[in-house]
């Protein structure tokens, strides 16, 4: 086993390994854990049957040293034992009626994916007056990150969620900038969340927002297919045939082998 605490504290025992960077002290982790006593002859906690364990923060959402600790050293993907003694763990007062005290105790654990956080953290705990005197690259950073939140929530088919951290994303995006190049690179990151809004709203089921993020897009890139796609898809779900005609037929003019534009068509036929 490796001693990750050199007092035998907290003890790991790796059973597959992962890929990248070690977790970060500051991210929002997705894992899937089950806690046991002693020798694993009693489940005390576990998220097993989750289909889409949530984002947990360290030290705010998981606040077990050990299993802070624990995590801190694994990549994702990566599976793993640990073994907490009670000063890592519930201490000498345990956590009654479940865990007794003096306890140690086993976890399994595996990471699912993680988001490193630390710039976003540091960013809102700022005035609005700081955030605007932030170097346009690092304002991109945190936009860039909300939009990967944003993302995680949306294959995780929480689109509530989704739209809401793409929603914060653009917020973060309005500032005005000093030059034509920073207005293109700020343009570039709305473009994409304008996309992913249209889309998520699509989702919801809300085409008339959907629509309005799909257009807003299209002001930014006249011939962007993707756009034109979820303009097209709004508009049929609202039954505008003619409009969904018009918008589809110029995303086919652009992509001609797109399979889902040509499959619209079909469904608009």
């Amino acid at each position: 086993l490796q001693d990750l605490t050199g007092d035998g504290g907290v003890r790991k025992e790796q059973l597959r390994p992962g890929t990248g960077q070690p977790v970060p002290p500051s991210a929002s982790v997705a894992v899937k854990y089950s806690g046991y006593l002693g020798n694993w002859n009693k489940l005390f906690c576990s998220n097993g049957n989750s289909k889409y364990p949530r984002l947990m923060k360290l030290g705010k959402d998981i606040t077990l040293w050990g299993l802070e600790i624990g995590l801190l050293s694994m990549t994702k993907g990566e599976a793993a034992l640990f073994f907490l003694t009670p000063e890592y763990a519930y201490g000498q007062r345990g956590c009654p009626p479940s865990i007794p005290p003096n306890t140690t105790v086993l976890f399994k654990v595996e990471v699912l994916d993680f988001i490193d956080s630390e710039e976003c953290d540091a960013f809102f705990e700022l005035t609005y007056e700081q955030q605007d005197r932030l170097p346009l690259e690092k304002v991109l950073k945190v936009a860039a990150t909300e939009r990967e939140f944003g993302n995680y929530f949306f294959y995780k088919q929480s689109f509530k969620i989704a739209k809401d951290r793409y929603k914060r994303a653009l917020s973060i995006l309005g500032r005005s900038s000093s030059s034509k190049a920073e207005q293109s690179q700020i343009n570039a990151s709305k473009l994409l969340l304008f996309l992913n809004l249209s889309l998520t709203y699509l989702k919801l089921d809300r085409a008339d927002r959907a629509l309005k993020y799909g257009e807003l897009a299209l002001e930014m890139d006249q011939g962007n297919a993707k756009a034109l796609f979820r303009c097209g898809q709004a508009c049929l779900y609202m039954r505008e045939y003619s409009k969904s005609r018009d918008f589809l037929a110029r995303a086919q003019c652009i992509q001609p082998f797109n399979r889902d534009i040509n499959n619209e068509l079909k469904k608009l036929a």
